[in-house]
């Protein structure tokens, strides 16, 4: 065997850059697994991070993204998008250093960026005591920045927003569960921390950031706050309501709305007034005398569009862990009950139904009337809605449930077939998140299928899309 074959058999050299890369991802390995330091591996971290010029602050899960940012400044448009993959560069160029389309040097810096947001996050100060609203401040922006390092908006993947736009990456296959991953972390330190006590202090009530699953607990025990605990609670959760509704607001307007209905005569406005056709029409009024045109008609654009009322009634589990379906839908009602011509119905149910309707308009005081938790009994929520459908083939019914009804599966199912068949437009949807991920009772899913009205995928844009397609 010649020098090149026996080179070739042992595959591509390993440069100094891919040894430094790897010490610092087996170090932070060693970190997630297990806190105690790896002297070998936290002295050899040190040295490739300093070697490459960056802060030793890297390597100190203690100091949070925010502080290194602060004192690093030029870092701050390198995390951003740091984790969406990149197209690797042609043969050939310069940055082909290794001859197989990778800049190994920039990998290593990549690599101790990286490490260092995920520790931050995966590995969240506190360990397994109490939490302070300091530590669940720090470990939410420390969050945010992993969010940002992958292309998203801070906060998009915990509470069910979209990605920066069209162009955002696709995260279902990059990183597939990231959002219910990062959700649980949260609500584990959410769970440690002592959150009356916090919420009766306004300065350490002041640091809470609002999130989905600080909602949750705070719609749990708000029968257990009152004065000033409850006061903050209540703006607390106020303020998550109204950050969730203009981004739910801004999808509902960027969706179609009906078409232009050009049997119903133009105002005959200024602002209506269609400058462009009314010159071309007149043209033949042109004097070239006086070089003046005459008009003698004027011509409008339509703006009517065509619109039937419309009758929207969303049911939503309240129970077990559907708190997430029942703050979103609470809030896309209340934009929906916005628009003209759409008349939105509410109701909660476990195994009681609530009817919400006369508080659709707000969604924080809906959900301040909500009981999470109980079982389920999807019957008695059917009896609450089915006197509401006064005109069916104008109404669409949207039930958000995992459907585990146990002895009450088959006349649930019954109730439902019943109403499809009426001419009813009935959406079953499993769960409104971020990550779309959902469990719903095969028995149901299979019905629901054979009905020709499958469960839509619980992302909170599918759900949007479906109601301003029949909306429309």
């Amino acid at each position: 065997m010649t020098d090149s074959t026996e080179a070739a058999a042992q595959g591509p050299e390993v440069s100094a850059d891919d040894n430094r890369r790897q010490v610092l991802y087996w170090r932070l390995l060693a970190r997630l697994f297990d806190p105690e330091e790896q002297a070998a591996l936290e002295s050899a971290s040190l040295a490739v991070v300093e070697d490459i010029g960056l802060p030793a602050a890297l390597l100190d899960p203690k100091v949070s993204m925010g502080s290194t940012v602060q004192r690093h400044p030029e870092l701050a448009a390198e995390l951003d998008g740091l984790m969406v993959p990149a197209p690797p560069p042609a043969p050939g160029d310069d940055t082909d250093i290794g001859g197989d389309g990778r800049d190994r040097a920039a990998e290593v810096r990549r690599a101790a960026l990286v490490s260092k947001v995920l520790l931050n996050v995966y590995a969240p100060a506190g360990g397994s005591g109490t939490v302070t609203a300091g530590q669940l401040a720090q470990w939410q922006s420390d969050a945010g920045w992993l969010e940002r390092a992958l292309g998203c908006e801070p906060g998009a993947l915990r509470d069910g927003r979209p990605a920066r736009g069209p162009g955002g990456p696709d995260l279902d296959r990059l990183v597939p569960g990231i959002g219910p991953e990062l959700g649980a972390i949260e609500a584990d330190l959410v769970k440690r921390m002592r959150l009356r006590e916090v919420l009766a202090d306004p300065a350490l009530a002041a640091r809470l950031t609002p999130s989905m699953s600080l909602i949750e607990q705070l719609l749990r025990d708000k029968s257990n706050l009152s004065g000033v605990a409850l006061a903050n609670a209540k703006a607390l959760i106020r303020r998550f309501v109204e950050e969730v509704a203009e981004v739910l607001r801004t999808q509902v307007e960027k969706s179609t709305v009906g078409a232009l209905d050009r049997s119903v005569p133009p105002k005959r406005v200024y602002r209506n007034l269609d400058l462009d056709r009314t010159i071309w029409k007149n043209l033949t009024n042109w004097s070239p005398e006086e070089e003046r045109l005459y008009v003698d008609r004027l011509f409008y654009r339509h703006t009517a569009r065509k619109t039937t009322p419309q009758r929207l009634i969303v049911v939503v589990d309240q129970s077990g862990s559907m708190v997430d379906s029942m703050v979103n839908c609470t809030i896309l009602a209340s934009i929906f009950a916005g628009l003209p011509k759409v008349d939105v119905h509410l109701i909660a149910y476990d195994t009681r139904a609530i009817d919400l309707t006369p508080w659709v308009n707000d969604p924080f005081e809906s959900l301040l009337r909500t009981n999470l938790g109980g079982g389920n009994d999807g019957p008695v929520a059917m009896a609450m809605a089915r006197p509401k459908i006064t005109e069916p083939r104008n109404t669409v019914l949207v039930w958000i449930s995992d459907f585990y009804e146990f002895d009450r599966s088959q006349p649930l199912f019954e109730g439902i077939e019943e109403v499809h068949r009426s001419g009813v437009k009935f959406i079953p949807v499993g769960s409104v998140t971020s990550s779309g991920r959902q469990e719903v009772n095969p028995w149901f899913r299979e019905r629901f299928k054979a009905l020709g009205t499958p469960v839509i995928s619980g992302h909170i844009q599918k759900l949007v899309h479906e109601l301003k397609t029949f909306l429309a």
